[in-house]
């Protein structure tokens, strides 16, 4: 094992009802008057916001709710509330829904505690160094942001999105009812299930090695997801199948699956540009990107493509090389098969673009030039734009 420092200090309530359990566990962490942040309508509808208010009145806790969190959260919203409740005397945040909430959440956390604009943070230009008390209650199993240390934005003025980690970003608590995902659309259980294995791909793709029992830990968790990923959207309300994407997404994005290894992150660094400009969801910016950057960055290692295949997928050819290929191409189809886009063409926002537009992409991922991304193996603008244009079919 390479050398890591490991910190995951949120604290997991696991299980079937556990939603009713939330305004205890607010109190316990310190909570007296609470900002409920929740996404759309399905919240209210299916009940989930009053089951979380009552408890949260049955603990003699006061609290006010605010919804409207859109997928790719936006900056304007997160500042808004930073803004509104400055001086209202919140003391516990608390997000009802997925990662999106989640992230909403945290931002929001800045603004209070460190001050605005809130943007500063995620550009670079100051440093987050506190936390308001904060927790979530998670209605979608993708992000993994329940246990992460990450929150990722959408300024909608400039069309930018970008990311800000930090250990302040991590909450006290997760509530983890895996009923509360029965109802989800199959779109967005193919979506959650697909981010899942991002964040684990994307820690596997690493410039060390030696890892074993973390590329394990990797492994199982795919093979885990994938055919969770299949139960769930054949029977909606297996609670063995949503139990299992659930607690999966947490283990993936908590930093157990890349224990010792740097992380390359460069297929989400290509999707959140895809995600600014069309507003496509998050888990279909990583399906149409994957195959693409495995594709070209492939011959840095074949053994690790093939042995992740052949431990994976089912791979039994012996050559690298070609187990390598019928890696990617088995996990694209995974995607496929779930009702995923593999290509620009079955996205609607998208469609096949310009060489004009490929060029803009690259731009953008790269800071006009100024970065490269990844660590398995490097990319910087060219090779951006080749990768956008694999996709573009």
């Amino acid at each position: 094992m390479n050398a890591f420092t490991y910190y995951a200090p949120t604290k997991i309530i696991f299980g079937a009802k556990t939603t009713d359990q939330v305004g205890r566990h607010v109190k316990e962490h310190g909570g007296s008057r609470v900002l409920v942040i929740y996404g759309g309508g399905s919240a209210v509808r299916n009940g989930t916001l009053k089951r979380v208010t009552d408890s949260l009145q049955a603990a003699g806790l006061d609290y006010v709710c605010e919804g409207g969190v859109q997928p790719n959260p936006r900056l304007a919203l997160a500042q808004a509330l930073a803004d509104r409740y400055q001086d209202k005397g919140i003391d516990f945040l608390l997000a009802v829904g997925g990662g999106s909430v989640l992230d909403t959440m945290k931002a929001v956390s800045h603004g209070l505690t460190c001050g605005s604009p809130i943007w500063d943070f995620y550009e670079g230009k100051r440093t987050v160094t506190a936390q308001m008390p904060m927790a979530s209650v998670l209605t979608i199993a993708a992000a993994g942001s329940e246990m992460s240390n990450s929150s990722v934005l959408t300024n909608e003025e400039t069309g930018v999105k970008r990311g800000v980690n930090t250990d302040f970003n991590r909450p006290l608590f997760a509530i983890m009812d895996p009923e509360l995902t029965y109802t989800l659309p199959p779109y967005q259980t193919a979506c959650g299930v697909t981010d899942i294995m991002m964040h684990t791909l994307d820690r596997y793709f690493s410039d060390t090695d030696g890892d074993g029992i973390t590329d394990a830990i990797a492994e199982a968790l795919l093979r885990d997801v994938m055919d969770a990923g299949r139960a769930a959207l054949a029977q909606p309300d297996s609670y063995q199948a949503r139990s299992e994407i659930m607690w999966c997404g947490s283990l993936s994005h908590n930093d157990l699956t890349g224990l010792g290894h740097t992380k390359d992150f460069s297929v989400h660094q290509l999707g959140h540009v895809l995600s600014a400009k069309y507003d496509i969801a998050h888990g279909a910016s990583l399906s149409v990107m994957w195959a693409g950057w495995a594709r070209f960055v492939c011959d840095t290692d074949l053994n690790r493509f093939a042995n992740l295949g052949r431990r994976v997928l089912g791979v039994t050819e012996a050559d690298d090389g070609i187990a390598a290929q019928q890696t990617i191409d088995r996990f694209e189809a995974y995607f496929a098969s779930l009702g995923m886009p593999t290509c620009f063409s079955h996205v609607p926002e998208i469609g096949v673009v310009s060489e004009e537009t490929l060029a803009e992409l690259a731009q953008r991922c790269s800071y006009h030039g100024s970065r490269r991304v990844g660590v398995f193996r490097p990319i910087d603008e060219g090779d951006m734009e080749e990768i956008y244009r694999s996709a573009n079919r």
